[in-house]
């Protein structure tokens, strides 16, 4: 009977879950076709947000700002004269170009400018403004292959990279038969895959393209002459956002007529793209330290932070796994099962996306909660077993001379079991700097990301891993070396 009771009540939990999940994701929509508010919104909170993928030079880049970093480009021109003919101060929030229409949808940002082009499946889940500058479909390849590729004909048998929710990915996926399609989300690791002879060719807008072939020797840009693959830019809104986007259409109109965007915009984003061909790549990453430097910082606040309230969600999870009480039991195993169950990556988009659209929680604030609990999850698992492998002599010996159970664990118990899963804590904390990276798809500013933009300011690919994995090293080197120490003390201290 009790162990029906627990399966039932597990069920059930488990479909709260999945209702949650449901309803976070479809709040969103409801309020955004139940009445059109959007402007005066907008002017209420005196700034405008908007959302792009800073790895598309010439129209959204990061570059270098006061020893920090900072988001340029023709799109970002744009979104200012958008926001001064409104009135409002702008914000740019990065993130991976397959996370920006999700932040729409969730109103994290309130325009999505981002080279986007519409397409009909786009255009079911949010609207689209005017055109604002239209380009031309481009190849990227070797230099070496100028001759075996003419065109997108010569394609066929050889493997394509694109990015990811890119309308060259799916015009490439439909217009040229029998490939081996490769998607990747960021753009600079589709230039490595083509310098490393990993894919054959890139398919990008036009002005992409010569951005990134003028700064990457051994690559050049073809026409694809592909019929009808005109790349349209245009600015996405959530549904129902009428009247944000008709002011938005009052500023393309005007930058339209007087040709704005290729004569001001486009010249005032040039200025901001580094040249660093004169430089040695020691040299260009020695002048980017200060990127690392902030990565560092955020790495380790978000680590710190998560591994403190890791440990207490372990304890508590652990002590509730194991206790006598059906309901405590159950909720800890759900917890427990469900976190381990699903990928981290996801846990972070969820809290950042998901719970976002019920309290706004801050990219670094959601990158931490997310961690804190997926580690938690495994630390309640690592105290669970270092508390089965204290004897259940040592229990009945503390009762025995007049210990109340809570005093036995609290005195006996945890402390031998901390001494037992140390070194497993010890492993937990790296691992958790390391997943620490994740973070930056919901656009936190730590080594990953700070990565991310160097490479796309200096389009050096290999020389910002390199760093980032030296710096990795130190620092998980340094914290096993700490924790082995402690270990040691803590033997000792135990043996005496």
């Amino acid at each position: 009977m009790k162990n029906k009771m627990k399966h039932s009540v597990l069920i059930t939990m488990l479909l709260m879950i999945a209702t949650l999940f449901v309803t976070a994701f479809t709040v969103p929509s409801v309020q955004a076709s139940a009445s059109d508010n959007s402007l005066q919104q907008i002017k209420q909170k005196g700034y405008i947000v908007m959302g792009t993928a800073p790895d598309y030079p010439p129209y959204e880049f990061i570059g270098k700002d006061n020893g920090g970093s900072k988001v340029y480009g023709a799109d970002i021109e744009l979104g200012k004269a958008i926001a001064k003919d409104l009135g409002v101060k702008l914000k740019v929030k990065s993130m991976g170009f397959d996370s920006l229409l999700v932040a729409l949808q969730t109103k994290k940002v309130d325009m999505v400018i981002a080279g986007m082009n519409e397409t009909p499946e786009r255009a079911k889940s949010v609207d689209f403004s005017k055109t604002y500058y239209s380009s031309g479909l481009s190849l990227v390849l070797n230099t070496s292959d100028d001759k075996k590729i003419k065109s997108y004909k010569d394609l066929q048998g050889k493997t394509i990279g694109a990015q990811i929710g890119s309308v060259q990915y799916d015009a490439v996926k439909k217009g040229i038969k029998n490939i081996n399609l490769k998607g990747m989300e960021n753009i600079n690791d589709l230039i490595l895959a083509l310098k490393s002879g990993k894919i054959a060719a890139i398919p990008l807008d036009t002005a992409v393209a010569q951005a990134y072939a003028a700064h990457n020797p051994g690559l050049k840009i073809i026409d694809a002459k592909m019929p009808g693959q005109e790349s349209s830019n245009k600015i996405a809104f959530f549904k129902g956002a009428t009247s944000l986007e008709n002011a938005a259409n009052k500023t393309i109109d005007k930058v339209n007529k007087d040709n704005l965007y290729t004569k001001k915009f486009v010249p005032a984003a040039a200025k901001h793209i580094t040249n660093n061909k004169s430089q040695s790549q020691f040299e260009t990453m020695w002048q980017y330290k200060n990127f690392f430097i902030s990565g560092i910082e955020y790495t380790m606040i978000i680590s710190v932070v998560s591994v403190f309230f890791g440990i207490i969600l372990g304890i508590i999870f652990a002590l509730m796994r194991l206790s006598h009480n059906w309901l405590l039991h159950s909720i800890a195993v759900c917890y427990i099962e469900f976190i381990r169950g699903t990928p981290q990556l996801v846990q972070i988009m969820f809290i950042y996306f998901g719970l976002g659209t019920i309290v706004n929680v801050p990219a670094l604030t959601s990158g931490i909660i997310a961690i804190s609990i997926n580690s938690g999850a495994y630390v309640a698992e690592i105290i669970r077993g270092g508390i089965n492998s204290i004897s259940d002599g040592q229990s009945e010996a503390a009762l025995s001379l007049g210990l109340s159970k809570k005093q036995s664990m609290q005195y006996i118990v945890l402390p031998q079991a901390f001494k037992n899963i140390w070194p497993a804590l010890g492993n937990e904390l790296v691992t958790l700097i390391k997943d620490s990276s994740l973070a930056s798809v919901i656009g936190v500013g730590e080594l990953m990301y700070q990565m991310r933009a160097v490479q796309a300011d200096t389009y050096l690919g290999v020389a910002p891993i390199a760093v980032i994995m030296v710096i990795y090293f130190v620092i998980t080197f340094t914290i096993s070396r700490i924790m082995k120490h402690l270990e040691g003390k803590i033997s000792h201290g135990t043996n005496d």
